[in-house]
């Protein structure tokens, strides 16, 4: 982990993981975001 000020340290989430990936967008909270996430993986027009 990389050092930050005032003793913070940065933590990062691989979201190649299965676990990582269904964490943040398996979530009602985060539906907008995987719609967007997506349309912009597939390169497809929002309506």
């Amino acid at each position: 982990m990389e050092n930050l000020p005032n003793g913070m340290n940065a933590r990062y989430v691989d979201f190649c993981t299965d676990f990582a990936f269904k964490k943040f967008f398996g979530t009602e909270v985060n539906k907008e975001l995987l719609i967007h996430f997506l349309n912009s993986l597939l390169e497809l027009e929002v309506d």
